[in-house]
């Protein structure tokens, strides 16, 4: 109260509108920071080159998505923000005798335990070490927009997004950085030979291709529909490919357009891309869209035929 007996600046609680509008502008600034976070992470993972449609695609839809994603910020802000912080200041008006803002993170800590829970319980289970990460972030993620929800200071937004805006360059800025010092180790396929390939690869599901030193190669109940596009009429024209062809090696210009050039008479396919590490070499095709990342996978089980 000042002296006239009205209430104070400090005490001045921002409109509802304001409150979740600041919400919803958080929010999205964490949405973006988990994207750069999550990109520069991806560089770093075993991933197949699904080339550059995907890119290409993610920013026509960039309007799109902006506008979806403002759609599921409101409505977190009002499903999960403003509960958390009303209920931070009713408990700390009830155990405390006055609002005090670590109520919020103990209430954020709280509803993330539940959502992570209930999200566990959906996907069939998770390690302990997931499940504490997902409970942290999540907690964090929610703790912010609510104490600034419950915030009595005016002219907040710009601050707000001067560092939010600050802290995306700085992470995108040192994910660049670690990529090209080598601090951060990029992802690219090995570097293979054709004795590489030479042996008995398998899908895990009865399938095997086995490739012979000599360019000889054995299909037995390859999966051969992987709703892609058949030779010829642009139908994918069968199920399986069983039968006897030849193989080559082809390098490439470089790790990424290095493949394996197979050909069976009863086969559609003609070319597997290769993939995974070192010690671990694996031959792909996509399954339908490329942006998927929807893989179906021949890892090597034997050295010999």
């Amino acid at each position: 109260m000042d002296k006239t007996g009205r209430p104070g600046k400090k005490g001045k609680k921002r409109l509802f509108g304001l409150s979740l509008l600041l919400s919803i502008l958080v929010l999205l600034l964490e949405a973006t920071l988990a994207l750069v976070v999550s990109i520069v992470y991806g560089v770093t993972q075993e991933s197949p080159d699904a080339g550059v449609g995907g890119s290409a695609m993610f920013i026509f839809l960039l309007p799109v998505l902006a506008v979806f994603a403002t759609a599921v910020a409101a409505m977190l802000s009002v499903g999960l923000v403003f509960p958390t912080a009303w209920l931070s200041d009713v408990l700390g008006r009830r155990f405390g005798g006055r609002e005090v803002w670590w109520w919020v993170p103990v209430v954020a800590g709280a509803v993330s335990l539940l959502l992570v829970g209930a999200v566990v319980a959906l996907a069939g289970g998770a390690g302990a070490g997931a499940v504490a990460l997902g409970w942290f972030l999540t907690t964090a993620a929610l703790t912010v927009p609510a104490l600034l929800w419950r915030s009595h200071r005016e002219r907040v937004f710009g601050p707000v997004t001067l560092w939010g805006v600050a802290a995306i360059v700085l992470t995108a800025v040192l994910g660049g950085v670690g990529l090209a010092t080598g601090v951060l180790k990029e992802y690219r396929p090995p570097a293979a030979t054709s004795a590489d390939f030479v042996g008995r690869w398998s899908d895990g599901h009865g399938g095997t291709l086995t490739f012979g030193a000599g360019g000889r190669v054995t299909a037995d109940a390859v999966d051969d529909d992987l709703g892609g596009w058949g030779p010829g009429d642009g139908e994918d024209d069968g199920d399986i490919c069983t039968g006897q062809g030849t193989w080559t090696y082809e390098p490439g210009e470089g790790r990424w357009s290095q493949v394996v050039d197979v050909r069976v008479d009863s086969c559609t396919y003609g070319t597997w891309n290769v993939g995974g590490t070192e010690s671990r070499l694996t031959l792909y095709q996509f399954i339908g869209d490329p942006d998927s990342w929807d893989l179906y996978e021949l890892r090597k089980t034997s050295e010999q035929p």
